[in-house]
């Protein structure tokens, strides 16, 4: 058993049928620790997205993240990083809509930046993103947890 972080993105949270449909798929292969609407702001995004600091997206990318609410889950199953990120699809759209057309962001995303869902890419991604959006949550007795599954 794994936990990872899955993020929806402001447009999708503001379209109800998109938000409805995402969840879905989400209950239906994840068991959900944690989950709670988030607002981030221009700092929270920086600090989250800081890695990519300096490449030509990052402003669009942490602007857009601050237009509207986003949606945080704390996921947890077997291979739970991969198998979200499979569900996610490409993180470039056109690309989800040509070879992954029922991927998330093949259904749901509009632009890269745009593109409905962040998922962490690795254990230390995971734990890191959840810090962020989570501090309240205790990551230690998460994957405490985690290990005894």
């Amino acid at each position: 058993m794994e936990i990872t972080l899955a993020l929806l993105k402001p447009h999708v949270v503001r379209n109800v049928y998109a938000f409805r449909e995402i969840k879905q798929i989400i209950q239906q292969n994840f068991t959900i620790l944690h989950t709670k609407e988030v607002l981030i702001t221009k700092e929270l995004s920086e600090h989250f997205y800081a890695e990519h600091k300096g490449k030509f997206f990052y402003n669009r990318l942490v602007t857009f993240m601050g237009s509207g609410p986003c949606h945080a889950f704390v996921l947890q199953s077997k291979g739970s990083i991969a198998k979200w990120r499979e569900l996610m699809g490409p993180t470039k759209v056109f690309k989800a809509v040509y070879s992954h057309p029922d991927c998330i962001r093949g259904l749901y995303g509009l632009s890269d930046t745009r593109n409905a869902c962040h998922g962490s890419d690795s254990e230390a991604s995971a734990t890191r993103e959840i810090s962020i959006l989570f501090p309240e949550l205790n990551i230690n007795q998460l994957t405490a947890i985690d290990s005894n599954s």
